[in-house]
């Protein structure tokens, strides 16, 4: 893939991993459309960045992921790249809980992303070079417990990638997934040690993006799924103590 020249999209463009790319995409000879929910934060990343534009959408809210759509429809037709980054996670037990915030994670860590893959699809397809990369998390790979509904959307957008991958064999949209372990952002505040940083995991990702390495393990996750290869059973016993 080139990493120049694109249309790109990311969603929770303001902050963390989104952040890093947004930086690094637009330092790189990119336009960038980020899209978030906190219209603050849209407001101060234009203001270090006035060339990124930007569009706020609660992407857990369907009236307002299609209003995304038709923006999107109507203004970007040059659209190459869509980076389904935001999520949420939280982290309980459904036996203390007693308001899990069930649908709203599932809205944004996978309903939001496979709606948009599919609807962007056709403006995707008119391109000669086109990517869809969807982060998802080493925790698709093996769980945590405290974190069910996360780890099973994450879990559901690793199996939802490699399908769609296959679906799309012989078109020009090329569909990327990134799997990151423990990355410094708001949402792993207070949780875990020995975080790697959205710059460091950016590192990582581009030169494997511009490779056509379709799964890109970030960190500590090529290890993990080295130890799932050979020690399955203790790879999920050192991740249910967590």
């Amino acid at each position: 893939m080139r990493t120049s020249g694109q249309t790109i999209l990311i969603t929770g463009g303001s902050a963390g991993i989104g952040l890093a790319l947004s930086k690094r995409f637009i330092t790189s000879g990119n336009r960038v459309i980020v899209v978030g929910r906190d219209p603050h934060k849209l407001v101060r990343l234009k203001q270090d960045f006035p060339q990124i534009e930007t569009i706020t959408c609660e992407l857990g809210n369907r009236v307002q992921r299609q209003q995304l759509v038709q923006t999107l429809k109507n203004q970007y037709s040059d659209l190459s790249v869509v980076i389904n980054n935001a999520g949420v996670q939280y982290n309980y037990s459904f036996l203390e809980e007693q308001d899990p915030k069930i649908i709203e994670e599932i809205e944004i860590n996978l309903t939001a992303p496979i709606e948009l893959c599919y609807k962007l699809l056709p403006m995707l397809k008119a391109k000669e070079e086109a990517a869809i990369v969807n982060i998802s998390s080493g925790l698709a790979l093996v769980p945590k417990t405290s974190a069910a509904v996360y780890c099973g959307t994450k879990a559901g957008l690793h199996l939802f990638s490699k399908v769609f991958r296959n679906q799309l064999e012989g078109t020009s949209v090329r569909v990327f997934e990134v799997l990151p372990a423990v990355v410094d952002t708001e949402m792993t505040r207070g949780r875990g040690t020995n975080k790697m940083s959205p710059d460091q995991l950016v590192d990582e990702f581009m030169p494997a993006f511009a490779k056509n390495q379709y799964e890109i393990s970030i960190g500590k996750v090529k290890l993990l799924k080295w130890m799932l290869r050979i020690a399955p059973g203790f790879a999920d016993r050192l991740f249910k103590r967590s």
